[in-house]
């Protein structure tokens, strides 16, 4: 791509941050430049954010209607998997996917709720009620 062929479309991020592309100079000589974003780029984040939020209300969904622990929400939420969880907190996947479960979250000792609260940066209180204050 030419420099002045670089794509300066309005987007979701262009007044928080510009994006490095490369481009063709005059001479033919690559160089770095900024783009405020692409059109087409900015849409494809935008349906990638709104599948997010679908994901994070479906979650919260669930746990109102007792059929996930929060654990379910605050992992979508914080954009983790079991995976991620497992390696902030130390539990085996299966413990987490055991955990997820509103009988087995409701057991647990103040310790494991503090590893989750720690792992999803929020207090025991805000992981139990979901209520997030500043976070």
């Amino acid at each position: 791509m030419k420099k002045e062929e670089i794509p300066q479309d309005d987007g979701a991020l262009n007044k928080l941050t510009k994006e490095v592309v490369y481009a063709v100079d005059k001479d033919g000589n690559y160089s770095s430049e900024l783009s405020t974003g692409w059109e087409v780029k900015s849409t494809a984040l935008n349906l990638a954010w709104n599948d997010i939020e679908h994901r994070i209300a479906d979650a919260k969904q669930k746990v109102l209607n007792n059929e996930a622990s929060p654990i379910l929400y605050f992992m979508e939420l914080r954009l983790m998997d079991i995976g991620i969880v497992a390696a902030y907190t130390g539990f085996w996947k299966w413990t987490i996917k055991q955990h997820i479960k509103p009988t087995a979250f409701k057991k647990l000792s103040d310790k494991k709720l503090q590893q989750y609260a720690d792992a999803f940066n929020v207090s025991v209180e805000e992981l139990k009620t979901m209520n997030m204050h500043d976070n």
